[in-house]
């Protein structure tokens, strides 16, 4: 029994990796220490970076281009050959459209493109050279408060119209239904074969 456990004490039969408690606390402390030199490192690289605020696009999103089309995609194509939306700003792709302006709106892209989310105060003369460039594109485009009342009696005569047509249907439906009921009731031959005189009740 003695011999036994000379034995057991001498030959480690656990199977279990050893750690030694030293060697890694002593890690440890390194990588904090390496790590809170790099965050002071970070924090006085120079000066922050000045954005511009942020402005309106200068061009229509385009979402319907590839809408309903097939496209076969592999593992080896491009990012920009790939199923959904890519924005090659951030060279990423986006799946669906919804995503897609999420993204475009969205602060990582603006700061890409070296813009703040905050948005230019508009001064009074600015809002005033917008108001004249409205009336400018107004009067080029000759619409006038006459085209629109034309535009609104032109469209309530379109739905008076349609619904009058849909009555005329409703009507005439009625009436082949009614045709119908009256053949079969009057048909002889029908009535001969069931073995009646007739499908009308008899008044007493």
């Amino acid at each position: 029994m003695a011999q036994a456990n000379s034995n057991a004490g001498g030959v480690d039969n656990t199977y279990r990796r050893k750690w030694n408690r030293e060697e890694y606390l002593e890690r440890a402390r390194e990588r904090e220490q390496e790590e809170e030199e790099g965050h002071f490192k970070s924090k006085s690289k120079g000066p922050p970076v000045q954005r511009k605020p942020l402005k309106h696009r200068d061009f229509e999103v385009d979402l319907n281009s590839r809408l309903g089309k097939t496209q076969v995609v592999t593992p080896i194509a491009p990012l920009s050959q790939q199923a959904g939306y890519y924005c090659g700003v951030c060279e990423c792709v986006v799946k669906d459209s919804a995503n897609y302006l999420d993204h475009i709106n969205g602060k990582k892209h603006q700061r890409a493109l070296g813009m703040s989310m905050r948005v230019e105060r508009a001064s009074l003369q600015q809002v005033q050279e917008r108001f004249e460039v409205l009336k400018k594109r107004k009067v080029t485009s000759g619409f006038t408060e006459q085209d629109l009342d034309a535009r609104i009696l032109k469209q309530q005569q379109e739905e008076e119209e349609q619904k009058r047509l849909r009555r005329e249907r409703k009507r005439e439906k009625k009436k082949e239904k009614a045709v119908e009921e009256n053949a079969e009731e009057g048909d002889p031959d029908v009535a001969a074969m069931m073995g009646f005189g007739g499908f009308r009740a008899s008044k007493k």
